[in-house]
């Protein structure tokens, strides 16, 4: 998929990855970047600098309201679902259900409210594509975030369902699985960190290149080669890290 004049939405838009994704498409010559966030003020400096081409939209992706009034920027071509939330608590040690309950909201039906919201505008524009953002926990579960690796491996999975229904209409899939990147989400994490712009800039570089599977970093690349050679140790080391 050509970058140079696409219409993109990025969710969760104001910081981190997602502030990442409007600024590196931004400089990929995007026509018009829609941001969306919880907080669009965090946004103002992006929208004055950007001549016009950035559009700041209030968005919570677990309220439908919300999510149908963003569908209704009808030129939107690409895009990129990168919203979500970590607590950093196991399955059974977390008091209750209620950050695992919070990270499946935002993390999995987010991801689906916006792909089923959009993906009749991306047909009408000629099938364009869709970026989720996985984790490499997607593919194997940290007892210590047990929850939100549960979340991204629906996350996972998600993204491999909506690539064989969307085959039909021409839409470009891509997953996206990085290791621990240095965002706020992940300040309690002691490992090795990418910066959310390298992330941007390798998935972007994945999606003009028709990629469907994009591990951004060493952490990311390493894991995902340990498990196709041996799912059960990559599992066992998985349990055994501290992060």
């Amino acid at each position: 998929m050509k970058l140079t004049n696409t219409v993109a939405f990025v969710t969760g838009a104001n910081r981190g990855i997602g502030r990442a994704f409007v600024e590196e498409l931004l400089a990929a010559g995007a026509a018009k970047v829609y941001a969306g966030a919880r907080n669009p003020d965090g946004l103002a400096d992006l929208v004055k600098t950007s001549g016009g081409r950035v559009v700041a939209v209030a968005l919570d992706v677990t309220k439908p309201d919300q999510v149908a009034a963003a569908a209704k920027n009808a030129d939107v071509t690409l895009l990129i679902n990168n919203a979500g939330v970590a607590h950093i608590s196991g399955l059974i040690s977390a008091d209750s259900t209620d950050s695992a309950r919070n990270e499946m909201e935002t993390n999995y039906f987010g991801v689906l409210n916006m792909v089923r919201a959009f993906a009749p505008v991306l047909a009408k524009n000629g099938g364009g594509a869709i970026v989720n953002i996985a984790s490499i926990a997607s593919l194997v579960n940290f007892p210590p975030l047990g929850s939100y690796s549960a979340s991204k491996a629906a996350v996972h999975s998600l993204t491999q369902g909506i690539r064989a229904e969307l085959a039909g209409q021409g839409t470009q899939v891509t997953g996206v699985y990085p290791g621990p990147v240095d965002t706020d989400m992940a300040a309690g994490i002691s490992m090795e960190k990418i910066s959310p712009r390298e992330v941007a800039k390798a998935v972007l570089a994945a999606v003009a290149a028709g990629e469907e599977d994009v591990f951004p970093d060493s952490v990311a690349v390493d894991m995902h080669a340990a498990g196709l050679a041996d799912p059960k140790a990559l599992e066992k080391m998985a349990a055994e890290m501290e992060l």
